[in-house]
């Protein structure tokens, strides 16, 4: 009895640590499109339109959400980001 409860544990474990793999995953690129959109808004300052604000508020909404996410799962990635580094 007690070796099928080590067995699911270490199931849920595996599958834990692949769905926060993508989580890391779809963070780094909600990153990505956030530095994307802002750098989009700074460009076309002149023609600031609604719309290119809203997607850039809806990609730092995005990343938030997952960011929170990985803090709430406690998971840590293994490489540094790009925009940590260029500052």
């Amino acid at each position: 009895m007690a070796r099928i409860i080590f067995k699911r544990r270490k199931k849920i474990k595996q599958a834990q640590a692949v769905y926060d793999q993508q989580l890391l995953t779809l963070l780094d690129a909600a990153k990505l499109d956030w530095d994307r959109a802002k750098q989009n808004e700074q460009a076309i300052y002149d023609n600031n339109t609604n719309e290119l604000v809203t997607q850039t508020a809806l990609a730092r909404a995005k990343y938030l959400y997952l960011y929170r996410e990985a803090r709430r799962r406690q998971v840590h990635g293994q490489k540094i980001q790009q925009s940590v580094i260029d500052k």
